[in-house]
């Protein structure tokens, strides 16, 4: 594996530590949530390979970028690519469930897996997995916790009803 840079980004969500090699992101995490993550001891802290990624977020969190275009590096299991593939098609302030997502996926059963998949993106916000929520509307689980899933969903004008919000 070729030797990661890092470095942290501001954003109205704290400060977003971004991780990545001179050809592509591989990861994007937020601070202060149960699966925040620092850098590693063996990345190295720079700001030149991610020149790109925060001026799209910074157009993105301005309300000036609707879909990222950005070389990503994808881990993980050959179904859980899929999913993570399929987050950028869900339209900026739009929302799609994840049993939709599922049968999206030819794998209507699999909207468990799906959440799991979705529970495992290492580039949220970039694939936008914050767009995913529960079958009755409800926010559901997110990486970055449910008040930051709350933000980004109202940040792309989706409304959600108060009583679906726990």
């Amino acid at each position: 594996m070729t030797e990661l840079s890092y470095t942290h980004i501001d954003s109205p969500v704290g400060s977003l530590l971004v991780a990545g090699d001179d050809d592509a992101l591989h990861y994007l995490s937020f601070p202060n949530s149960p699966k925040a993550f620092g850098p590693r001891s063996d990345w190295h802290q720079t700001d030149a390979p991610f020149l790109e990624v925060r001026r799209q977020l910074t157009a993105y969190f301005y309300g000036e970028l609707r879909q990222f275009d950005l070389p990503l590096f994808l881990t993980g299991t050959a179904f859980q690519k899929s999913v993570w593939r399929h987050l950028p098609t869900i339209p900026f302030g739009e929302t799609q469930t994840y049993g939709q997502l599922a049968a999206t996926l030819e794998r209507p059963k699999a909207s468990r897996a799906v959440g799991a998949a979705n529970g495992s993106n290492p580039l949220a916000i970039i694939l936008p997995c914050h767009r995913v929520i529960g079958g009755n509307g409800s926010l559901t689980g997110f990486g970055g916790g449910l008040p930051t899933k709350e933000y980004l969903l109202g940040h792309e004008g989706v409304l959600i009803p108060s009583f679906l919000k726990d």
